[in-house]
């Protein structure tokens, strides 16, 4: 993974801050707007299932039976889909920022397109998720299960309270596996020491076992997360390149305004095109009796003042060479 230092450039706090919270306040919003049709989201899901079972892909029916049946597994489960999702991602963004600064920009892109590529799917193809299917397709809530342990209530991870604020038919594609992926990629290509190579693997396996298991996606929403991520880390190499020329373009575009513009010196002040400016003795002194080392004044010029004129760099060369010809003679 190539190195973006932005311009030979560390990335700037003050504007990576605005721009991650900008994009995270579209996701947000635009999952909670496009909550789509309550049926075609139960018909999605309902969909997804029966092509699971048709190529016998369907592995969240034993994972949920072994989260329910055993708590040690289920409610540890239970507080990693609830809390490494919103923690370790961020977590892990600040440390690239700090600790990995070349490599911080392609990384961040990567996360934000990918996150936007999932957006489209959430709005384009609403999917009602496992744990709230009719009953007779038998699944188990082990967040409603487990949920006197933890602070989310019926509505997935949501707060109790909160879940108004959350769009539960967002299942496809699974974010949570996509982010645990970028996560895991991150931890193997930029951590140095054996234990975050070992993390970088098991943690989007953990994940992807977790969704699975607490019945909140399906294994075809797993797959389709990888694959968003695989786009999003496609683009992202263009779309910094894209984000390189358009900054440079725009940091070259002040200096190109003003590279023709003659610039007029005057008692050692450069001063825009038009515009001269000469020296005034300070308030009070008379005139040419200035004291040494008396501050001196600077004002525009107007009609009334006698400004030598300063030959021209042309004129100047003339003089000097009719100067050594009539020495020569």
């Amino acid at each position: 993974m190539y190195r973006t230092a932005p311009l030979g450039k560390r990335p700037r706090w003050w504007t990576e801050l605005p721009l991650i919270a900008v994009v995270y306040g579209l996701y947000t919003a635009g999952r909670l707007l496009v909550r789509g049709d309550v049926q075609s989201a139960v018909d999605h899901g309902l969909g997804i299932l029966d092509l699971e079972k048709t190529f016998r892909i369907d592995f969240e029916h034993p994972l949920n039976r072994l989260f329910t049946s055993h708590p040690a597994i289920g409610i540890p489960a239970d507080f990693a889909y609830a809390a490494l999702h919103y923690l370790l991602t961020p977590a892990l963004l600040v440390w690239l920022f700090r600790r990995r600064p070349d490599h911080y920009r392609r990384m961040r892109t990567w996360l934000m397109i990918s996150t936007l590529i999932g957006l489209i799917g959430f709005t384009l193809l609403p999917t009602c998720p496992p744990r709230l299917l009719d009953d007779a397709q038998g699944f188990v809530d082990t967040m409603h299960q487990y949920s006197a342990y933890g602070w989310w209530g019926r509505d997935a991870s949501a707060p109790r309270g909160l879940g108004g604020l959350t769009n539960q038919y967002a299942a496809m594609p699974s974010l949570h596996v996509g982010w645990a992926l970028w996560c895991g990629v991150a931890l193997w290509r930029h951590g140095r020491a054996t234990w975050t190579k070992v993390a970088g693997v098991a943690y989007p396996l953990a994940i992807a076992l977790v969704v699975m298991g607490t019945a909140n996606h399906y294994f075809l929403d797993a797959v389709a997360g990888v694959a968003v991520m695989g786009a999003g880390f496609l683009l992202s190499r263009p779309a910094v390149r894209l984000a390189d020329r358009i900054r440079t373009r725009f940091a070259g575009a002040a200096p190109a305004e003003t590279a023709g513009t003659p610039a007029i010196v005057s008692g050692g002040c450069e001063t825009a095109a038009g515009t001269a400016l000469v020296r005034t003795s300070s308030p009070g002194s008379p005139a040419g009796a200035g004291r040494p080392g008396a501050p001196e004044r600077l004002r525009e010029a107007d009609a009334s003042d006698q400004i030598p004129r300063q030959p021209a760099r042309g004129e100047a060369g003339d003089s000097r060479t009719d100067g050594a010809a009539t020495a020569a003679r």
